[in-house]
């Protein structure tokens, strides 16, 4: 009797291997499970692997309903259905209140869902979460980056592993997942927003990654995910030495900063050092722009007296006698780091 078809057997092995170092009686696998075609296949493989008999782990499902979409409750309860005849277990619906803000709503979804995901992996003292974005999703993520002018960290795109998600297809194509599906027998939901050229995202798949693998040749997908990795790799190293310059030479970035001491260097962990210390200081994250953190440099090498600077939240970049002070604002309330 043969094995598994090709497909099948690729989107087993990146599950086994992205568990391999968890240990026995550690706790639940959890596929997050849309129900559409990647996190189905993705629920099957993780399915497959829980039953071998060496496997030391037993594996569940949550499927977030966004109710986004007229009959969303429905799909979210066929995807269930899904997931427990694979043989997972166990297997829960999240229901979650989407707030449209600012950010969009893509991003608003987004960030309910991974609170429901981690809201779910606390209850059952999940080991692991795991979500099926594949290769052609980085490659989409890092294009996504190019065109709002990101640095390394942001074309770095998806980690494999990143806390308690891991992403066991981040190195297989799309179709290499849904052929699997389709070698199955299985039949996933179609979410139709994936198709709505309203949204950027769609038009990088739909449009943009066509043509360039049209106009440059096929394998643009893979090489775009790899210059991910590349890059990831070097915004690890360049974040755990501006983190050591923070914490080692200038006291953890709780006082004054030594600008001698930044100023000796490269731009690249001097300036990441800086954003490091600015959110400490109480700059929220999400509205510090790297326009702030060159204005906060200019303190630091290209100084000529210039006065304090006000940033976001509150506070204030002043430089006197050599030293870089990070500054509430007088009558701003301190910053909650809760």
């Amino acid at each position: 009797m043969g094995g598994p078809a090709p497909a099948v057997a690729a989107t087993r092995s990146a599950v086994r291997e992205s568990l391999t170092d968890v240990v026995p009686d550690s706790g639940p696998v959890l596929v997050a499970c849309s129900g559409g075609p990647d996190s189905l296949a993705l629920a099957a493989a993780t399915a497959h692997e829980s039953a071998r008999r060496e496997t030391p782990w037993r594996a569940g499902a949550v499927v977030v309903d966004h109710g986004l979409q007229a009959g969303s409750a429905e799909v979210a309860a066929q995807a269930a259905d899904r997931c427990r005849s694979l043989g997972l277990d166990p297997v829960e619906v999240a229901r979650v209140q989407v707030a449209v803000d600012g950010s969009g709503p893509e991003a608003a979804a987004r960030t309910a869902r991974y609170g429901a995901l981690e809201a779910a992996a606390r209850r059952h003292g999940a080991v692991a979460v795991l979500l099926g974005h594949t290769q052609d999703d980085q490659a989409e993520q890092v294009l996504l980056g190019l065109a709002r002018g990101s640095g390394a960290r942001s074309l770095a795109a998806m980690a494999a592993v990143r806390g308690v998600y891991r992403r066991p297809f981040l190195g297989l194509a799309r179709d290499t997942v849904r052929t699997s599906l389709a070698d199955l027998g299985l039949v996933a939901h179609e979410d139709p927003s994936n198709a709505d050229p309203a949204t950027a995202r769609a038009r990088v798949r739909h449009r943009l990654l066509p043509a360039l693998e049209a106009e440059l040749g096929p394998g643009v997908a893979a090489a775009l995910a790899r210059s991910a990795a590349l890059l990831r790799e070097d915004a690890d190293a360049l974040d755990a030495t501006a983190a050591h310059l923070l914490d080692a030479d200038l006291g953890g970035g709780s006082g004054p900063l030594d600008v001698g001491v930044l100023a000796r260097h490269p731009a690249a962990v001097r300036r990441r050092a800086l954003r490091r210390a600015l959110v400490l200081a109480g700059c929220p994250a999400g509205s510090l722009t790297r326009d702030h953190v060159l204005a906060v440099d200019a303190l630091v090498t290209r100084w000529h007296g210039q006065g304090p600077l006000s940033l976001p939240g509150g506070v204030r970049a002043v430089r006197s006698s050599g030293m870089l002070a990070l500054v509430l604002r007088p009558n701003d309330p301190p910053p909650n780091h809760t």
